[in-house]
């Protein structure tokens, strides 16, 4: 088990498969996919913001709540292709053992998935990001990010080449400076690929993203633009599904869920023709909730 001290590396993976969910039809012909986009805050449910005080000991301990919110997790995530989750647990003291990304990758039935682990205390907590997927990646890296350790990011490729998507999933750093240096590091892994998709909570607005970061000379459209922060009453627009000219966006949604401290985003794009059916092996149609 990597401790906290441990330095950790790029590293290139397999995703964990859930056999059972394996059946599929290929690449739809309308060529859509479904993404989703999710903070579950370890599946607390927090409702006022006296509740990071008084249910606190919930990110240290078991609560029999958990389980009733990680349920309605699944229940959601269902209706998407592509999962992109944060401050998951990896399986400690606090989540009764249960890895959180293996739980909802069985709740949602995807039969592929990837945890990646931030920071391991041990017992007292496994803080994560997670991938679920319908889709087969041909690839998977973990990217430990700069600046203060615990921070990380996902990229997962479907196809090779230039012409393939790349999908990043990160949850970044609260500091401006850290979340620089952190999207500095996330444009050099992009800058090759025609097809990009950056999901995640990066902390800060779509103006900040589009405009004054290292992600500027990009191009990439923010479809959403609603709060997302705190989900019972959202004033910050921090969780964003970033999108690159090429994929074409059919429909955008802040979910009313607030199971969280954040509210999840939904986005579902249609593909370009140069991204063959070839590229993704494995997708299990399901219906879309995005109006």
């Amino acid at each position: 088990m990597r401790r906290w001290g441990t330095e950790r590396v790029v590293g290139l993976h397999d995703p964990r498969v859930n056999e059972h969910h394996l059946e599929s039809t290929g690449l739809p012909a309308d060529s859509r996919l479904r993404l989703l986009s999710f903070n579950i805050q370890v599946g607390i449910s927090t409702e006022r913001y006296r509740h990071y005080l008084t249910r606190g000991w919930q990110h240290l301990l078991p609560h029999t709540g958990r389980a009733d919110n990680l349920q309605k997790i699944g229940n959601l995530l269902g209706d998407f292709d592509l999962v992109a989750l944060q401050e998951a647990d990896g399986g400690s003291l606090r989540s009764g053992y249960v890895n959180q990304v293996e739980h909802l990758a069985q709740l949602g039935a995807f039969p592929y998935w990837y945890q990646q682990l931030n920071r391991n205390l041990g017992r007292l907590g496994q803080h994560s990001n997670g991938v679920l997927s319908r889709l087969r990646p041909w690839a998977i890296e973990d990217h430990p990010l700069p600046g203060p350790k615990g921070r990380g990011a996902i990229l997962v490729r479907f196809g090779e080449g230039p012409e393939a998507l790349v999908v990043v999933m990160m949850h970044l750093a609260l500091g401006a400076r850290a979340r620089s240096m952190q999207l500095a590091y996330i444009r050099e892994l992009i800058g090759g690929y025609k097809h990009q998709v950056l999901m995640g909570d990066m902390n800060t607005h779509a103006s900040d993203l589009l405009q004054n970061s290292p992600l500027r000379d990009l191009g990439l459209l923010a479809p959403q633009l609603e709060a997302t922060f705190p989900s019972w009453r959202p004033q910050r627009c921090l969780d964003h599904i970033l999108l690159s000219p090429t994929l074409t966006l059919e429909k955008v949604e802040v979910l009313a869920q607030p199971i969280s401290d954040h509210l999840p985003v939904a986005v579902e794009i249609r593909l370009p023709g140069s991204l063959t059916a070839d590229a993704f092996p494995a997708l299990s149609p399901a219906p879309s909730r995005i109006p």
